[in-house]
């Protein structure tokens, strides 16, 4: 299956019933944004400002907001392209400065936030080929990797050194370090940074499933093997498992969003990667993105159809994996918006979710066990509405020391902000 950047989630769920199994053309995030993204629209008469604002009697320069201040707004235009998508982090381990990995549709821009009121554009890396509204970066080793969807054609997967942002100022036009060519267009990227391997999803090759790469050593990314069997993945979060299972202690566990389920394989052997288990669940439209807690215990779900195929709230699907080869859907925590879920992560006792037109949304909770989650903050980056539609907010990195949150918005670019 091959992700297609144009294209409506209204395409796809009708396409779907007919097609799962087989070749879908796909059109999302994680992932990536769907049919959305005009390019900073806004309602007449809406004033925004750019921050830095303290979220007051639930306002902060215009965004609705609950417990989190705006600390800046980048735009697309400082940025320098017309539409966002993906976005990761990165700190410096010499002298601990934090940058966002921000892409846009022509490429990649590094943005030095240690002074998150007062972030410094450090420079972009374009596009290895052409534009594209999808496009996925993480970091390892002090290394970017960055993938692209199907309309920037052979775009394969770019290596770039993240020191050399330590030189040369302000503005700066980089190139890649190296660029990994077994595969073309894919639509997301997984990094295992305990065992050093790249897992590329939704690629033209391995049916779209798991494409394995050894980047142990960066600038020499080595092909790995292939999970084909399960079909189309479109998103992956890979681990050294460190959960309750003790049959699978240590080993190297990936868990799929496939669309129609939820797939856990074991990828150890890279040769012979072993699906353990395949899952669905109630209300299922569009499995699109997952993530563990800490403790390797549960998984938490973004599904991207429900709400539009549905006409339910914005939903958490929680799914107890303490037993790898027999995981068991919990529940499905229903937020107050009808908005679309993107993408979330999890960090101690937060989810982090990326909801397209209600913009950042914490959840926090004290056992996920039973539904005890509770939101405790939110910025909405983009107030026109909180309708089910793919404008608005696409990823969100929650992880950086400083604890300060960036997120990307397809419409209006970066926002840099801070929790109470």
């Amino acid at each position: 299956m091959v992700d297609s950047d144009k294209l409506t989630l209204s395409w796809w769920r009708a396409s779907a019933v007919a097609l799962i199994g087989g070749v879908l053309i796909v059109a999302c995030g994680g992932g990536g944004g769907g049919g959305g993204g005009s390019g900073g629209s806004s309602q007449p008469g809406l004033t925004l400002g750019t921050g830095p604002a303290d979220c007051v009697a639930g306002d902060a320069d215009g965004y609705s907001c609950s417990n989190i201040a705006l600390a800046k707004h980048v735009t697309l235009a400082t940025l320098g392209g017309t539409q966002g998508n993906d976005i990761w982090g990165w700190t410096d381990p010499v002298d601990n400065a934090e940058y966002a990995l921000m892409g846009v549709n022509n490429g990649t821009v590094f943005v030095r936030i240690s002074d998150p009121e007062n972030p410094v554009v450090v420079g972009r890396l374009p596009t290895q080929t052409s534009s594209s509204t999808v496009r996925d970066i993480k970091a390892y080793m002090n290394h970017a990797f960055v993938i692209a969807g199907s309309s920037a054609g052979a775009h394969g997967m770019q290596v770039f050194d993240l020191t050399r942002l330590r030189t040369g100022g302000a503005g700066q036009t980089f190139a890649a370090d190296v660029v990994y060519g077994d595969f073309a267009d894919a639509h997301n990227l997984a990094i295992d940074e305990s065992s050093g391997y790249a897992y590329v999803v939704g690629s033209n090759t391995c049916a779209g499933g798991l494409h394995m790469v050894d980047i142990r050593q960066p600038l020499n990314p080595l092909f790995a093997g292939c999970h084909s069997i399960d079909g189309y993945t479109h998103d992956a979060q890979c681990v050294t498992y460190i959960g309750p299972d003790t049959d699978h202690t240590g080993a190297e566990i990936c868990f799929n969003s496939n669309i129609d389920s939820v797939a856990i394989v074991d990828v150890t052997a890279k040769s012979s990667p072993d699906t353990l288990a395949i899952l669905t669940y109630p209300n299922l439209g569009f499995v699109h993105q997952a993530w563990l807690d800490d403790t390797h215990r549960y998984l938490v779900v973004d599904d991207e159809g429900d709400e539009e195929q549905f006409g339910l709230r914005t939903a958490t699907i929680i799914i107890d994996v303490t037993d790898l080869d027999a995981p068991v859907y919990r529940y499905t925590h229903r937020q107050l918006t009808m908005s679309i879920d993107h993408n979330l992560f999890v960090s101690g006792n937060r989810v982090f979710a990326a909801n397209y037109t209600s913009g950042l949304r914490i959840l926090e909770f004290t056992t996920l066990a039973t539904d005890t989650l509770t939101t405790v903050g939110f910025f909405d980056t983009y107030p026109e509405n909180n309708t089910a539609r793919t404008d608005g907010a696409w990823g969100v990195y929650p992880f950086f020391p400083s604890g300060t949150i960036i997120v990307s918005d397809i419409d209006r670019g970066l926002f840099i902000l801070s929790s109470n």
